[in-house]
């Protein structure tokens, strides 16, 4: 998908050491995450090389090529609606290109794909206090759950 100069597109293990990057800058400002480029290269690679579980897509600048926005999106089954559903697991636009577009085309890109794939919702997380990112993402047509998120961690046999 291409608009207003940029280009959305499947990210490539050529891209991975920039996504690193810019999973950096979420992490740093997340309140539960902190970045650990090992982790993040495992786990873009595990999604890269296996499409079965969804897609890291970049946004680049068509002319020059750099990537200035990601999102990963996973793949997962709904019980409730009977079909596949995406699961918008990280998204971040480098600091310096926000309110360019670049986040708004992610979104876009996003739902043409769910269409296409026959996703029926796309769900994500934002920091409870990210009142940003909640206008962003109702500007973009997505509806704020009722749903509370909880969590338990597994640790690692590695």
């Amino acid at each position: 998908m291409r608009k207003n100069g940029y280009t959305v597109r499947n990210a490539t293990p050529d891209d991975v050491g920039r996504c690193v990057e810019l999973l950096r800058l979420l992490f740093s400002q997340e309140a539960e995450f902190e970045p650990d480029p090992a982790l993040q290269r495992k786990g873009l690679c595990a999604i890269i090389d296996d499409p079965s579980k969804g897609c890291v897509l970049v946004c680049e600048k068509t002319a020059g090529g750099r990537i200035d926005g990601m999102a990963v999106l996973l793949a997962t089954v709904s019980t409730a609606l009977g079909r596949k559903v995406l699961l918008l697991e990280d998204m971040i636009v480098e600091p310096s290109r926000r309110s360019a577009g670049i986040g708004s085309l992610l979104l876009e890109h996003s739902a043409d794909l769910a269409r296409k794939e026959g996703f029926g919702r796309i769900t994500l997380l934002t920091d409870g206090d990210n009142r940003d990112a909640h206008r962003f993402y109702e500007k973009n047509g997505f509806e704020r759950s009722g749903m509370v998120v909880f969590r338990k961690a597994i640790p690692s046999r590695d």
